[in-house]
């Protein structure tokens, strides 16, 4: 019986840790490759691609447990959230901050393993983690702070390489930023009246009827500060296909949520790690010795 409880316990961790639902890793994921292959202009070496993967990894698992902490008692009043394992009381808060503990523990023990500047902004990061799932109760901006939040892994990843953080860094972060921005709004569109109805906030209310035109610009200006880097790179004409290719997905994402359905809103969000794959197979051909 005893065994049967702690199966029972690892799955509802699991739950918490959102490791049944790998979308979002795979959305934090693809910006550190980015930036890991983008600083060395080629395959970063084995151990530190093996820290910020399995870095990516806990930091979005303790961001996941943190916010369900934090969102306990409203997750049960939205039909997305609403069978939480906080929400629903399958595991006590208790639990639930040793696990986020935890998973903290872990993240510093990688992050040490890097130079100074990495681990200066890994505190920012963790700053965000924290503070993040309180901004849709005070301001309309939440998305900001996960673009934020989303696109540290940048220079981090950029400065754990080279120990320096060029204008081509900078270049990617506002890139990511504003693509992180685009979907998580999009997202934001399947809660909207939800949210409305529990006093949540978040950009898709705030942008309420320009709320396409709004992601369209936000893409635009992500594929603009990607195509900067590709310059100030002087990266291979294949790129560009990428790009060309992101903007083809992007045209697809603006017909899925023309209607604003919820579900066509989300199969748009969930689109967007096709995204985050096609730049990452123009980078990594890019810098590949082969083209």
């Amino acid at each position: 019986m005893g065994d049967i409880f702690k199966i029972r316990n690892l799955a509802i961790y699991c739950q918490l840790m959102r490791i049944n639902q790998p979308g979002g890793l795979f959305l934090l994921l693809w910006p550190t490759l980015w930036s890991l292959w983008l600083s060395g202009m080629s395959a970063p070496p084995l151990k530190v691609l093996f820290v910020f993967m399995l870095g990516v990894f806990v930091m979005r698992s303790a961001g996941c447990v943190i916010n369900d902490i934090i969102d306990r008692n409203i997750d049960g009043y939205i039909r997305r959230t609403q069978n939480r394992p906080l929400s629903i009381r399958k595991i006590s808060v208790k639990k639930a901050k040793l696990l986020h503990i935890s998973l903290l523990v872990i993240a510093c023990s990688l992050v040490l393993t890097m130079n100074i500047i990495t681990i200066l902004f890994s505190t920012v990061g963790l700053a965000l983690t924290w503070i993040y799932p309180f901004m849709k109760r005070y301001t309309y901006w939440p998305q900001v702070f996960l673009g934020v939040a989303f696109s540290l892994s940048i220079p981090m990843a950029w400065s754990a390489i080279s120990d320096r953080i060029p204008i081509a860094c900078w270049l990617l972060f506002f890139g990511n930023f504003f693509w992180v921005l685009s979907y998580d709004t999009q997202y934001a569109m399947v809660d909207r009246l939800d949210d409305l109805k529990i006093g949540v906030k978040s950009t898709a209310i705030l942008f309420h009827r320009y709320d396409k035109l709004v992601i369209a610009l936000l893409q635009l200006l992500s594929l603009t500060f990607l195509t900067l880097v590709g310059w100030e790179l002087a990266l291979h004409p294949i790129f560009y296909v990428a790009i060309l290719g992101v903007f083809m997905l992007f045209t697809y994402q603006q017909l899925l949520i023309a209607s604003r359905q919820e579900e066509r809103c989300f199969k748009a969000f969930l689109q967007n790690n096709w995204v985050g794959l096609i730049i990452f197979t123009g980078i990594v051909l890019s810098t590949s010795s082969v083209l």
